[in-house]
């Protein structure tokens, strides 16, 4: 089996995060994506410290379609400057991993 990761980005509206899902999974850039909140962030942006409540969409996908990813993420993301962030998950089941392997598109 290959290499998995979890990508992490914020929406303002669960509206954003429930239609981001949709369109990672059946593009299968992701095999999952949970969507989570809504959540506090505080943060700066534009030289002053801002608060807010997003909406936090998780996903689990092969490292190899990162770079695909990203790409969908960025085309339907509403903010400027979305967070996007990846971490490798450097264990997890055998059944799970091969589960993201399968259900992610083939490179």
């Amino acid at each position: 089996m290959g290499r998995y990761i979890q990508v992490s980005t914020t929406v303002e509206k669960k509206e954003d995060a429930d239609r981001i899902a949709k369109i990672l999974v059946e593009t299968r850039v992701a095999a999952c994506v949970q969507v989570i909140g809504p959540i506090r962030s505080t943060y700066w942006w534009k030289g002053k410290v801002e608060e807010a409540s997003e909406w936090l969409c998780v996903m689990k996908t092969r490292e190899e379609l990162y770079s695909d990813l990203e790409a969908s993420l960025k085309a339907v993301h509403p903010y400027e400057v979305p967070e996007i962030v990846a971490v490798p998950l450097t264990k997890g089941s055998e059944g799970y991993l091969r589960w993201i392997e399968e259900e992610t598109k083939k490179g």
